[in-house]
């Protein structure tokens, strides 16, 4: 009991020093960039770690990154009992306390929600069809997800009982009463490039169609980018072909079919 309380107290330790160590790593990010540390989010610091250590790597986990540690180093639970043995979480005798309470969460909203449909009942009132959720586009959180959210290793079966109860719950006349709770259990199944509108095409004096990007930014580079289709399959770069550029790397990057750049590179 006491190395196992030792252990838990070494990790914990270990979880504030990186931290701190992460936080102070932000804040000189955010001094370079010229932004307020304060405001810097975690989504500014992959847009200036991309723009410090621009990298030609294909596998994005190669690359440079800066995340934080919870995110790096896999979670481990807390300690679960004290000094004299006695257990902190009041479901440990399952043996998968945080699933389980998960569970008894959901049942709880499952009785609140017929609990309030009996009541309405009585009044003569029925639920608002209009009202119903709609989980078109999502889906419940994977297993893998779910694992690491309760930090427990889950089974087929048991993953099987979190789908069956939430279905039971989003079936209800009322679920929309819950829906925040339901909200944390979802995922969306677009992608957020699915997401983005785009652009119609144009047609040249050739009768060819084509989208023209404007000010494409790379470091210090502008460029004006126009793909056409039917296209000859060359690339034109300030009137030349990809020999324009020297090197290897930017030729690689820029080996895109039916692409005409226009303006100083």
């Amino acid at each position: 009991m006491k190395a196992y309380l030792e252990r838990a107290q070494e990790h914990d330790e270990f979880m504030k020093t990186q931290q701190l160590e992460y936080q102070i790593g932000k804040r000189h990010l955010a001094n370079m960039m010229g932004e307020d540390s304060e405001t810097f989010t975690q989504e500014d610091i992959n847009n200036a770690i991309e723009y410090l250590f621009p990298s030609g790597l294909y596998e994005k986990k190669a690359r440079p990154s800066m995340r934080p540690p919870e995110e790096v180093f896999p979670a481990r639970k807390a300690a679960e009992f004290d000094e004299t043995g006695r257990p902190f979480h009041s479901f440990f005798y399952t043996e998968k306390p945080n699933f389980f309470k998960m569970l008894y969460d959901i049942v709880e909203e499952l009785n609140k929600l017929y609990d309030l449909e009996e009541r309405l009942l009585r009044r003569g009132q029925k639920a608002d069809p209009n009202q119903k959720i709609d989980l078109t586009g999502f889906a419940w959180i994977s297993k893998d997800q779910l694992e690491l959210r309760l930090v427990e290793k889950l089974g087929d079966i048991e993953y099987d009982n979190f789908v069956n109860v939430m279905n039971r719950l989003i079936e209800h006349p009322y679920s929309y009463k819950c829906k925040a709770f339901i909200d944390e259990h979802t995922r969306p199944l677009m992608s957020q490039s699915a997401q983005i509108e785009i652009p119609k095409p144009q047609i040249d004096a050739d009768g060819r169609q084509y989208i023209t990007t404007y000010e494409c930014l790379r470091k210090t580079a502008r460029g004006d980018v126009t793909v056409r289709v039917p296209g000859t399959g060359k690339i034109s770069i300030n009137n030349q072909d990809i020999t324009y550029f020297e090197d290897i790397q930017p030729r690689e990057q820029n080996k895109i079919v039916c692409i005409s750049l226009k303006g100083p590179i």
